[in-house]
């Protein structure tokens, strides 16, 4: 029988163990982000696992600036609704100006 080789998600699970000693020494209030972090890597490893690249943290690191990116955008969008709703309210507020002052 002959070797397999180990896969990204193992690898991953390697590397998050590796730093498992950090994880700890961190507030509890970081560790929830810490564990953030691998999911978002975890969401890519199909595609971390095609590149088969030397380091597997680089595309750890990548698929999690691809997850923060994302929650970035749908905050700059959520923001923009928000903003777009208060001036609809202001302007309905304000009204027409009175013919009678």
């Amino acid at each position: 029988m002959g070797r397999t080789n180990p896969t990204y998600r193992d690898a991953l699970r390697a590397i998050e163990e590796r730093w498992a000693e950090f994880r700890r020494a961190l507030r509890r209030r970081d560790q929830p982000r810490f564990d953030r972090l691998f999911e978002y890597a975890r969401e890519h490893a199909d595609a971390s696992g095609l590149l088969n690249h030397q380091n597997p943290l680089l595309p750890a690191l990548f698929s999690i600036d691809l997850e923060q990116e994302a929650r970035l955008n749908d905050h700059e969008e959520r923001l923009e609704e928000l903003e777009a709703a208060v001036a609809a309210r202001d302007d309905q507020e304000s009204g027409p100006p009175d013919a009678n002052p």
